[in-house]
Order: C-alpha cells, then structure tokens, then sequence
C-alpha cells in the first residue's frame, strides 16, 4: 500500500511507537523514515527511567493518545530499535 504524499514513507501520517537504542520510548505522528532519520511530528517521549512503566504509558497512550510535548523529533535511524504502528499495542495491549 502506497502513502498518500509521494516520496514519503509508508508510515507517514501514522501514529508510531519508536525504541532507541537506551530503552526510551517515543510515540508520534511518523512524518518520514527513512535509513538515516525517523522524524516524528506531534510526539511525546517516555524515558526508559521513568516511574511509570513503559506498559502502563503504552498502554494509555494506545487508548487516548499522547500530549504534543514534542512538536518535531529527529531521530537517527542507527539508535532505533524498532519502529512500530501505535494500533498495535491497541490491538495486543501493551507489550
């Protein structure tokens, strides 16, 4: 399936869930991906210290979304660890 804006990414526009590679995760509209960068716009970010668990931010995040804490996040591909649809966890729950 082909994305809507030519020359963008299959997963521009959809909301994602990346991992880097320190355990922190960040949740966001994808804007573009690529193999240098992922850029998300609209995101927040739940770092790998944080009190809340990553299961009960993803899972929350699954159900009412996230705050736009972040307006752009430029990610270099090499510290992500994955990258994946936001319905997922809706789907599966949050693992």
């Amino acid at each position: 399936m082909g994305t809507f804006h030519q020359g963008r990414s299959e997963l521009h526009g959809i909301t994602v869930v990346v991992e880097t590679v320190g355990g922190d995760l960040y949740v966001g509209r994808c804007d573009d991906e690529d193999d240098r960068t992922v850029i998300l716009l609209d995101a927040d970010m739940h770092r790998h210290s944080d009190e809340v668990s990553r299961e009960d931010y993803l899972e929350r995040a699954a159900r009412f979304g996230v705050w736009n804490r972040l307006p752009r996040v430029e990610l270099a591909r090499p510290d992500v660890t994955s990258i994946r649809r936001l319905g997922e966890f809706e789907a599966s729950g949050a693992g």
